[in-house]
């Protein structure tokens, strides 16, 4: 499915928005990315997605989500020791009118900090350079590594 924007991410097209120096884990079946969107507050958060095209939730098997979850999880553990912050945060959204911006299954992980206002201040973010971005992958793969 090439006209998905994560679908041609996955196959190595990158864009102004995603570089594979982005990746911070990937197995056979899931990817990982530092996400282009940074809140003031929230910085460094992370995409995970299947590799193969999944547009949400309802439409993957079991098995895909545990896998999918798992990464998630292993990148949360990461986030608190590369980043330093108190906690975690997953969002998942499915359908436009739930907030689903990409047609393929993602989950974000948001790293936390005490008093942070990330669902108070949802709507400012701002896009983030292929060079800051690689600066938060470089951290995450190291803590990932470790």
């Amino acid at each position: 499915m090439t006209e998905c924007f994560f679908c041609r991410f996955i196959a190595g097209r990158e864009s102004d928005l995603n570089r594979l120096t982005d990746i911070v884990f990937r197995t056979a079946r899931t990817t990982a990315f530092v996400s282009p969107r940074m809140w003031p507050a929230n910085p460094g958060n992370v995409i995970v997605i299947p590799n193969d095209h999944v547009a949400d939730l309802e439409s993957a098997d079991d098995d895909l989500l545990g896998e999918l979850f798992g990464a998630a999880r292993q990148i949360a553990i990461a986030m608190r020791t590369a980043y330093g912050c108190t906690g975690t945060s997953t969002r998942q959204h499915n359908g436009v009118d739930a907030g689903q911006e990409v047609d393929h299954l993602h989950v974000h992980v948001l790293p936390r900090y005490p008093n942070d206002e990330l669902y108070e201040r949802n709507t400012e973010h701002r896009v983030a350079s292929a060079a800051e971005r690689a600066n938060y992958a470089e951290v995450l793969r190291r803590a990932i590594d470790a």
